[in-house]
């Protein structure tokens, strides 16, 4: 069991970590417009540039992941990426009473998600990968 999770248990992993980005970068391409408006409620500046930016840095990244190519790097600008991402948009201290709690278990889930790219980030890609050939 040992040798099949050290085997596959990386690029299972990377894929699992890859999904909720590639999902979320496809559906901003398809609702552009509706993510810019919401990014500019949000705060965010130069709200188009800004999307575009997101759209490369998580189908991008997703796909790199998935690949197993770089993962070390894109793992870090994931990391990064996702701190302003997590304060800005999960904030649920600031959050309305009846969006407290969603806001709070999204803000958990990035820092899971952080905490899954620094392991990505110390141990690398696995066997199963770009990065190994």
């Amino acid at each position: 069991m040992n040798e099949v999770l050290n085997k596959f248990g990386p690029l299972a992993g990377r894929i699992l970590m890859a999904v909720i980005f590639l999902l979320s970068g496809v559906g901003k391409i398809g609702n552009f417009a509706g993510t810019a408006a919401y990014m500019a409620h949000q705060g965010v500046p130069l709200t188009e540039l800004a999307l575009v930016i997101t759209i490369v840095i998580e189908v991008g990244g997703a796909a790199l992941l998935i690949l197993g190519w770089n993962v070390r790097f894109v793992a870090g600008v994931l990391f990064l990426w996702m701190i302003p991402v997590t304060l800005m948009f999960h904030n649920f201290w600031a959050a309305p009473a009846d969006q407290h709690m969603i806001q709070q278990i999204m803000f958990l889930k990035n820092l899971a998600m952080m905490g899954g790219f620094l392991y990505v980030m110390t141990f690398g890609a696995g066997p199963y990968s770009l990065d190994r050939k």
